[in-house]
């Protein structure tokens, strides 16, 4: 399991992405590459990374269920995801 400051640090980056899109949009439409270098470098989305929203692991990663393949396995066993049956034949 990741620590909690790196949890917390992602989803930190994750607000400023959000935070300055509309102004990233236009800095770069306007081509003013000076004011895009002046922005904070964690409000490129380039920066984040995807991590399990349950464990905070950054491998294995599952985009559809945003949690990553270990927590999907135990997960789908004990049936908690809706539609998703472990398979047998």
């Amino acid at each position: 399991m990741a620590r909690e400051s790196i949890k917390a640090r992602e989803r930190k980056r994750q607000r400023l992405v959000t935070k300055f899109a509309k102004k990233r949009a236009a800095l770069k439409e306007a081509g003013d590459y000076e004011a895009l270098d002046k922005l904070p470098k964690n409000a490129s989305p380039v920066r984040l990374h995807n991590r399990c929203k349950i464990t905070g692991r950054p491998k294995g990663y599952m985009r559809k269920f945003g949690i990553n393949r270990v927590t999907f396995r135990e997960m789908a066993a004990a049936g908690k995801i809706p539609g998703i049956t472990k398979s047998s034949w």
